[in-house]
């Protein structure tokens, strides 16, 4: 979940007179864009998983295929600076992503605080421990997400409505991992309950923090239902190589999943 490139994408200019579509003569004045979209987070934000990655997007792993490029390409009159990144905290959303945002910003989007809870360790340990060993660093995450994760969400959001005090503001949540019953390969029934149980813990704070901020929350647990690892139509990767790939959604995950999610609440 568990470097910031600006995409400017300026309208073509154009002159409208009384009657009809006129040319725009050589003098004409571009078009300002319509409307300034920030797309801040981590790399369930980024496209990590999804290929096709931007080739000034560095270690962020920023995906042509990730919710924020589609969403730009279907609505191409916005300014785009795509600022999310591969294993950003909230500290580091403060501390860099935030830059991007000013006064015109009109949407801001954001998937953050797996890393903060400690993702990727966790599905290390549950990938390389047993039962018990996955159950304990389970719940290790489970309780910074309950006592400590909502005061750094509130300082994220507090920050973004500071600086983009026009915006939109919709917070992305994080789909469960996994599906229930019998897999072949990969990991026991026990850890991928666990595993699912803190997705949803997650998502409960980060929407209980969104709503107090007063932005949107996209929950995307449903629209993913049915697609996690081991189900019949997988949305996400399992253990897949690169290995930071792994547990991430795929391309159609990103234009299945959390495109559609964030659709819902902006159009």
């Amino acid at each position: 979940m568990p470097s910031l490139a600006r995409v400017a994408a300026p309208l073509a200019a154009a002159g409208l007179v009384l009657g009809g579509l006129a040319a725009p003569t050589a003098h004409s004045a571009p078009a300002a864009p319509t409307s300034s979209y920030a797309a801040l987070g981590d790399s369930y934000s980024s496209g990590v998983g999804a290929g096709d990655y931007l080739p000034d997007g560095g270690d962020c792993k920023r995906s042509a295929n990730a919710y924020p490029s589609l969403w730009h390409r279907a609505h191409p009159a916005a300014e785009f600076a795509f600022a999310a990144c591969s294993g950003a905290t909230t500290a580091q959303v403060l501390g860099g992503q935030t830059s991007v945002l000013n006064a015109d910003t009109t949407l801001v989007t954001i998937s953050v605080g797996g890393n903060d809870v400690g993702f990727a360790d966790t599905i290390r340990t549950c990938v390389l421990g047993d039962d018990r060993d996955c159950a304990d660093a389970v719940a290790t995450g489970t309780a910074y997400a309950r006592d400590r994760l909502p005061a750094d969400l509130d300082a994220t959001y507090a920050r973004i409505r500071l600086l983009a005090p026009r915006a939109r503001l919709v917070v992305l949540g994080y789909p469960r991992l996994f599906e229930p019953g019998g897999c072949l390969f990969g990991l026991s029934e026990a850890k991928r309950r666990v595993l699912d149980e803190a997705a949803d813990i997650l998502d409960e704070t980060t929407a209980g923090r969104a709503a107090a901020a007063g932005a949107d929350f996209a929950d995307v647990r449903e629209r993913f239902a049915g697609h996690g690892v081991c189900g019949a139509d997988e949305w996400l990767h399992g253990v897949t190589l690169p290995l930071d790939e792994s547990y991430h959604p795929t391309a159609t995950g990103q234009a299945k999943g959390y495109l559609p999610g964030l659709v819902a609440v902006v159009g």
